[in-house]
């Protein structure tokens, strides 16, 4: 096996053994972008100079008989929507394509101590406002399982750089499914943590009440050392929960035996591919033979989910967006005012998505609209917890699809937005409700793309997933 294709958790075992080096490794991850990133696309800036430098780093601290951790020396991809101090931060957006934070994001600074090596920032739908990475301001990504295919959105390069072997593990984030569904997609292993788990410091926000930075990796222990190294309270995240963090490296045991698994009949709707569902259905059934007793459950307002999130999500995003004016940052379109500079800023670069999430958000939250539309989607937001809490009183995980579909054709659904958000269907009431999930392969269709289910937990009940996910992937 070559050395970009294993896991973080196995090179470091190679690492601290001096069986390899981390310039050895980051070459090797290195080449293979340079072999594969013209078809894939799944970055939009390489970082190959500081990397090279930082892994010369690392094998000195070894030469010295220091410690690393886990993901010292280990090359790793940003998403583009995660501040790095000193490398250009774009949203893949051409309104920030020259911005270069002058701080790290909190995740960021408390990975520096971790050591790993960041190779480069992913790609993404421009602010994280996409299901399948054409929504970039710069290129298009494509899925390195099939090339014709999307690798899922937003997060689809971080999941890409994974799945292509471009990366041993990501960070994405999480908004309506945007971690969990590009590596359902991708065939690879994506988290998103319970709101406030991880904190949102120095991610630039799309809608700040949903957001979450999470794992995309190649298996679940890389998962969960991953988590390990991000998870914490911050204080320079109000949003952030002050909860003690456990190691979740010990809940990586093979043993579901006494849990109670959900399967929400909502989630399995008329529309979903007969493929999914089989291998969804398996992977249940899988569970069961391993000792877990599965229940049917209902989750009664998960048909409003979608057309509560298009409402909350766009709303928030107007705001967080009034900010890229070309006054204070980013690049700058002049006109004969401040005003028509404004609007030659924001109409020359922003992309359709985001123009129309903006003008979304607007309407909703317009006078005379804001209580028939966001007030409403607010209240729905309320019920969706509501069946959540009322589950969890009968069951310790839910098991559900990710995504209602294998990977779909690049440009299949440019046109009709409508059909694309409800690729969320599986995906958004997690975000609405806060509480974690995490998306595992779990199969193939009769085409070779990769097939995902997720694991949905309680609040700040990270283990319980990990446990459950590790248990499944030891029986692939």
């Amino acid at each position: 096996m070559n050395l970009n294709e294993m896991t973080a958790h196995e090179l470091h075992d190679l690492l601290v053994g001096k069986k390899i080096s981390s310039v050895e490794l980051t070459t090797a991850v290195l080449d293979q972008i340079d072999r594969t990133e013209g078809s894939i696309g799944a970055y939009v800036s390489i970082t190959r100079d500081q990397a090279i430098d930082a892994a010369r780093a690392v094998d000195k601290k070894l030469a010295d008989g220091e410690s690393i951790g886990v993901l010292g020396g280990i090359p790793c991809a940003i998403k583009d929507n995660i501040c790095t101090k000193g490398i250009t931060t774009t949203c893949a957006s051409k309104i920030l394509e020259n911005f270069v934070p002058p701080y790290d994001a909190t995740v960021i600074a408390k990975l520096r101590a971790e050591e790993p090596i960041i190779v480069g920032k992913a790609n993404m739908d421009e602010f994280a406002m996409g299901g399948s990475t054409e929504n970039s301001g710069f290129h298009v990504t494509h899925n390195p399982r099939a090339l014709d295919r999307v690798p899922g959105g937003s997060s689809g390069g971080s999941a890409a750089a994974v799945a292509g072997n471009e990366a041993i593990w990501a960070l994405g984030s999480d908004t309506g499914g945007s971690i969990r569904q590009p590596a359902s997609f991708c065939g690879v292993v994506g988290m998103k943590p319970t709101y406030g788990r991880v904190s949102r410091y120095g991610l630039v926000a799309y809608a700040s009440s949903l957001d979450q930075i999470g794992p995309i990796t190649k298996d679940v222990t890389d998962c969960a050392h991953v988590l390990n190294a991000i998870a914490g309270h911050d204080d320079m995240d109000s949003t952030s929960t002050a909860a003690p963090v456990p190691d979740y490296t010990k809940a990586l045991v093979s043993d579901v035996g006494g849990l109670t698994i959900g399967l929400p009949k909502e989630y399995f709707a008329e529309g979903m591919d007969v493929e999914v569902e089989r291998a969804v259905r398996s992977a249940a059934a899988t569970y069961e033979k391993l000792g877990a007793k599965i229940k049917t459950i209902s989750l009664p307002h998960t048909d409003y989910a979608i057309s509560a999130y298009y409402l909350i999500a766009p709303a928030e995003a107007a705001t967080n967006l009034e900010r890229y004016d070309g006054v204070s940052y980013g690049v700058r379109i002049d006109g004969v005012d401040v005003v028509d500079m404004m609007k030659n800023t924001r109409t020359a670069l922003f992309g359709a998505e985001v123009k129309r999430r903006i003008m979304i958000g607007n309407y909703a939250l317009s006078a005379g609209y804001y209580d028939a539309y966001y007030l409403k989607a607010l209240k729905v937001r309320t019920l969706i917890r509501n069946d959540f809490v009322e589950a969890f009183k009968d069951v310790d995980v839910i098991l559900a699809p990710t995504a209602p579909t294998a990977a779909f054709k690049l440009g299949e659904m440019v046109d009709d937005p409508l059909k694309m958000y409800l690729q969320d269907v599986c995906t958004v009431p997690l975000n609405l409700a806060g509480l974690p999930g995490i998306s595992i392969p779990c199969g193939e269709t009769s085409t070779s793309l990769p097939i995902g289910f997720q694991l949905i937990g309680r609040a700040l009940d990270e283990e319980t997933l990990l446990r459950a996910a590790f248990t499944y992937e030891q029986q692939r």
